[in-house]
């Protein structure tokens, strides 16, 4: 089960929301940060890059990231993942659609086929940098 970060929570709080799960018998669990609640306007949600080593460090669960409903915009998208990615992510959920402006939900942060195609060739290669692969 993907457990993502509540808009407000603390680490301490997520951590804790998988240690119930955990509990009721589900070991299945991966952490996604998608960005907290801040003062700022400009774009959806602050992506908290420092919860990724954090998590890494307090756990031996998967971390993966969703700069798509972080940034609320597909031009953010890719400097988000690249951040994510150098960041130690296990991985990324990024909103892609043939025809962004025809999608029925969240249009206006989902990449096109060659956006996405692209930016995976630059996270590979920060991948590589790293002694990881993508």
């Amino acid at each position: 089960m993907i457990l993502k970060r509540g808009m407000s929570a603390t680490i301490s709080e997520w951590l804790m929301a998988a240690e119930y799960i955990a509990a009721g018998g589900n070991h299945n669990i991966i952490f996604c940060e998608r960005g907290v609640r801040s003062f700022e306007t400009y774009y959806r949600n602050m992506l908290d890059v420092t919860a990724i080593p954090v998590l890494k460090k307090e756990t031996h669960l998967p971390v993966i990231v969703d700069p798509s409903h972080a940034g609320g915009k597909a031009w953010m998208v890719p400097a988000l993942s690249r951040a994510a990615i150098a960041a130690g992510a296990d991985g990324l959920l990024v909103e892609m659609h043939p025809k962004p402006c025809e999608a029925w939900c969240d249009a206006d942060q989902a990449l096109n086929p060659e956006e996405l195609k692209n930016l995976m060739g630059e996270l590979g290669g920060i991948a590589r940098i790293l002694g990881r692969t993508i």
